[in-house]
Order: C-alpha cells, then structure tokens, then sequence
C-alpha cells in the first residue's frame, strides 16, 4: 500500500504547484465532491490531501462502508434515501442477502457492479483503498488544471508538436477546440489501423 501512497503524493505535490498551494490543496479543491465520487469520508479525504495517511481497514471493512456510503449519499430522483428493499433489487439480491453484507461486507462482484453502475461510480468504487482511490477522482482535476497551465500539452501528449508550435496566437480556446480535433482525429485513424 505505500505505492499507493506514493503515486498519491506525487499528484498531490504537482496539485500543489499547479495551484499555488502546496500542503494546503483542503482549501482548493471540492473536498465534498472528492468524497462523494470517492465514498471515502470527507475527513479522510482532507487527511490525504494534506499528505496524511487514512485508517488502516480490511478489505471487508471498505466495501461495507461504501455500501452503507452509498445508501447514505445517493438519493432517489424524489430527493428519499433509498430504501435496503430498493438496494437489493438494484443489486439484484435480496434484502436479507444485503443486511448480510452490510455486516460482513462481503457481496458478490456481479452485485457490487451492479450497485456500481447504477449508481455510475468508478471501477474499484468498493475496492480501492483510499489513496488509489483517491488518486483516480485527482485524475481529472490535475488533466484539467495542467491544461490551464499549458493549453498546448495536448496538442504536445498527441504527437502534434509542429501544429502545436504553429498555434501560440490563439487564445486558449482555440487551443482546446484543436486540440479536441486533433484528439478525433487521431482516435479515428487509430480505429483504421
């Protein structure tokens, strides 16, 4: 696990000097957000960010608290928590098999996926530790603000660096709108290859 934390800090310290804010990325970044994408707890999502380590739990232990995450978290389109009823059903269970999870944390991977896609969360939602996790939700956020830093990095990533140098009188815009084409584009000859 200390990989994981490892890559973590690595992104957390070029979110740092991306923002102008190292050590202190709580106070710039939606801390609520990363939890709700991530079903860690928000305290242990500012305790990563400041470059902390979450509590130790078992795999059991994680994939019971995002289940009960979720049902906390998630809502049904008339603003109600969903019932256990309504979970099993989505998970394709039964209630009684769900209570058991929520003790032993412990369901099948074709119910955790269903529960996952349903809800759209992330691949490894239920079994990521934090920092892997944690990492994954950073993913478009340090993309978006390298972005902002360098509008012609993806022009660059794309193997257009003579378009790219071609490009410094337009705006940013501009820049993202070639660089959007430039990524169909290459996307669509690979897909002939």
């Amino acid at each position: 696990m200390s990989d994981a934390y490892a890559s973590l800090a690595a992104v957390l310290d070029r979110l740092g000097e991306l923002t102008g804010r190292p050590g202190r990325l709580p106070e710039v970044l939606d801390v609520a957000d990363l939890s709700h994408r991530t079903g860690i707890p928000v305290s242990v999502v500012v305790e990563l960010l400041a470059g902390g380590r979450a509590p130790e739990t078992s795999l059991a232990g994680r994939v019971r608290q995002r289940l009960d995450f979720i049902r906390e978290t998630r809502r049904r389109p008339d603003g109600k928590r969903y019932s256990l009823d309504e979970l099993a059903r989505i998970a394709g269970t039964s209630r009684q098999w769900l209570s058991e999870w929520r003790k032993s944390g412990m369901p099948g991977l074709q119910h955790t996926d269903r529960l996952r896609r349903f809800f759209g969360l992330p691949a490894g939602f239920f079994t990521a530790d934090e920092p892997e996790a944690l990492q994954e939700a950073l993913r478009p956020v340090l993309q978006s603000l390298e972005a902002e830093a360098d509008p012609l990095v993806r022009l660059r990533e794309s193997g257009l660096i003579r378009l790219a140098a071609r490009a410094p009188q337009m705006n940013a815009r501009q820049l993202a709108t070639l660089a959007d084409l430039a990524e169909m584009i290459i996307t669509a000859e690979r897909g002939l290859s």
